[in-house]
C-alpha cells in the first residue's frame, strides 16, 4: 500500500475533528505563545481578535495530532486486512502556511488533506516525494489553516 492509496490526488480526506476548549488554548499558550490573546479570556476581549482564541501553532500541531491519530488507524486496519501500510519517511517540510481565521474557545475544526502531488525521487532511488494541501475548517465551514504539507515515503520494494 502506498500513501497515494489513502490519500488520491485531487480526493479531500477529511482526517479528524478537534474541540478546542478555553483550558486547552490557555495550557498551550503558556507553554509556547504566550500572549495576552492565548492566556487571558478577559484581557482578550481588548485586542484586536476580541476574544480568547488559540495560537496558530496550536491549531497546526493539533492538525499534525489528527493526522497521525488517522494514519496510525489506517495502519493497523492494512495490517488487519495483510496489507502492508505506507513507510513514511521524514517530512522536509510545509510551505504556504496561513491563519485564516482565529479559532476561538469552543469552536470545532475539522481538519482535511487533498493530496496535490506525488512523484518519484531521482536523488533517492526508492523514495516518494507527496505534497498536499492541508486545511482546517471551524463549525460554520469557515477556512481557519491552510498549509502545505510536504513528506517523504520509502516505496515498500525498495
Amino acid at each position: 500500500m502506498k500513501l497515494v492509496d489513502l490519500f488520491p490526488i485531487g480526493e479531500k480526506i477529511v482526517i479528524g475533528t478537534h474541540h478546542f476548549n478555553a483550558d486547552d488554548i490557555i495550557r498551550f499558550a503558556r507553554k509556547f505563545d504566550p500572549q495576552p490573546f492565548h492566556v487571558d479570556a478577559e484581557a482578550a476581549k481588548n485586542f484586536v481578535f476580541g476574544g480568547l482564541c488559540a495560537s496558530g501553532w496550536h491549531t497546526c500541531s493539533v492538525w499534525m495530532r489528527v493526522f497521525l491519530n488517522y494514519i496510525e488507524a489506517e495502519n493497523a486496519k492494512a495490517l488487519a486486512a495483510g496489507d502492508m501500510p505506507p513507510r513514511l519517511g521524514p517530512s522536509p517540510g510545509f510551505t504556504d502556511l496561513k491563519w485564516l481565521k482565529p479559532v476561538y474557545a469552543g469552536d470545532d475544526v475539522t481538519y482535511s488533506l487533498t493530496a496535490q502531488n506525488s512523484r518519484a525521487l531521482k536523488s533517492r532511488p526508492g523514495w516518494l516525494l507527496h505534497s498536499s494541501l492541508a486545511e482546517g475548517m471551524n463549525q460554520k465551514g469557515e477556512p481557519v489553516l491552510q498549509f502545505v504539507s510536504i513528506v517523504l515515503e520509502q516505496e515498500s520494494d525498495a
